[in-house]
């Protein structure tokens, strides 16, 4: 099976000064991103607002960048739900059009339980040959995929990793040891990458690379090569970026960022604001305060 990447960018959706989707913009971007460090884009994640972008919409921009990024580069297709038809459905879709893998968010709001969450993504995966990770975001969408139930998916053939934004450091261990060799964690926070990387993960689906690819994916080839004071070193001199890009809900302050270093990307869609000047102030601060790896 093909290997997606240790650097992954949770790519956000540019819109236009209407509110359109900006599709050129989006492929220049992914391109963009590819250049500066990124092995693929997950398309139609949390940062790229995916609960105010229509399915059309989510399925144009599928077809787009993958036309744009041809073979350069993975793309993952954000197509969870907490409705187990409709994400069956856009993943189907998404296959059709020809993605490298699809991204499963947990079923947010209606709080299944562990059963439920293991028959949700068994149920998907069997329903296509793409390659499913797993996202365990459990500050968004309150319930969490438990170490048990990580585990028994990952059993299933094309059930090949997670993206874990939990925090949880001891379940994050226990799924690294205790699952196949074959089953990829890659971190979804920034904040907790190198953690991670030290109990035996893959790599990281990022927003910082946003603006920092570069520097991220030699923090991650530093420790893989055994230079572990050298990617502890990185890792702490972006902390105070990652600190700023997080200051309010992902991702307002990742697209006020990349505005301001000159790569349009437009505001985010109600009901996400523009950040107030306070959180903007600290943000242009701490971007003053870097070398930006994004080609604008």
């Amino acid at each position: 099976m093909k290997r997606l990447g240790r650097l992954l960018t949770a790519m956000v959706t540019p819109f236009d000064a209407g509110g359109a989707v900006d599709y050129e913009r989006a492929k220049n971007l992914a391109l963009a991103l590819l250049d500066s460090g990124s092995e693929g884009v997950v398309v139609v994640g949390t940062t790229g607002e995916s609960p105010t972008l229509t399915r059309e919409e989510e399925l144009h921009l599928f077809k787009e960048i993958k036309s744009a990024v041809g073979e350069r580069g993975s793309v993952i297709a954000g197509t969870g739900s907490n409705s187990t038809a409709e994400a069956l459905e856009a993943t189907r879709e998404a296959e059709r059009i020809g993605v490298d893998a699809c991204l499963l968010v947990v079923p947010y709001y209606n709080k299944p339980t562990q059963e439920g969450l293991y028959q949700h993504f068994k149920t998907i995966a069997q329903s296509t040959s793409l390659p499913c990770i797993l996202y365990n975001v459990p500050s968004r969408t309150v319930t969490s995929l438990s170490a048990e139930t990580v585990l028994r998916l990952s059993q299933v053939d094309n059930i090949i990793g997670i993206k874990e934004a939990s925090g949880n450091l001891e379940q994050i261990a226990r799924i690294i040891s205790q699952a196949g060799e074959d089953f990829t964690v890659w971190s979804g926070n920034d904040s907790d990458t190198l953690p991670i990387l030290a109990l035996g993960g893959y790599g990281v689906i990022s927003v910082a690379s946003h603006l920092v690819g570069k520097q991220i994916s030699q923090m991650i080839d530093s420790f893989v090569s055994g230079k572990t004071d050298k990617a502890a070193e990185i890792h702490c001199h972006l902390l105070p970026l990652v600190n700023a890009l997080f200051i309010l809900s992902n991702p307002i302050p990742v697209k006020y960022a990349l505005n301001q270093v000159g790569f349009r990307v437009g505001k985010p869609r109600l009901p996400l604001t523009e950040p107030d000047e306070k959180s903007a102030a600290v943000i242009r601060e701490t971007l003053g305060k870097y070398q930006i790896d994004l080609p604008v």
